[in-house]
């Protein structure tokens, strides 16, 4: 069985390789992207399925993370969505996708795998039969 492809957008640099890192110690397969254009672009241009979106809020250039979330949905409306941010939290409720969760920077690698996991469980026991 092939692994589950995570994608993940973070701008900064150590942050992504740690994310990464976690992501793929946990069994994902990562699509690791460094803007919210390059994120909305593989969204819409993969070759393979992406799964579960990982996103930062603030990026140096637009479409923010709120957007990219946005572009993930429109295109699977069931995708598991994880927020990180170090000052957008407030703005969840307002901005964020419905069954989304929102981590705050700092959090630990651990916290990350277990809310993406969490959200792919969730879709999956919703899921009807086949």
């Amino acid at each position: 069985m092939a692994p589950v492809t995570i994608l993940l957008a973070e701008d900064e640099t150590l942050l992504l390789i740690d994310f990464e890192q976690g992501l793929t110690e946990a069994g994902y397969a990562v699509l690791a992207v460094t803007s919210g254009s390059k994120a909305s672009e593989l969204l819409k241009t993969a070759t393979v399925t992406i799964q579960g979106l990982v996103t930062d809020i603030r990026f140096r250039q637009l479409p923010d993370g709120w957007d990219v979330a946005r572009c993930a949905r429109e295109i699977n409306p069931q995708i598991p969505i994880v927020y990180i941010s170090g000052d957008g939290a407030p703005d969840w409720a307002s901005k964020g996708v419905p069954n989304s969760i929102m981590l705050e920077k700092p959090f630990a690698r651990a916290q990350l795998v277990m809310a993406i996991s969490q959200l792919l469980n969730d879709r999956q026991i919703g899921m009807p039969a086949t």
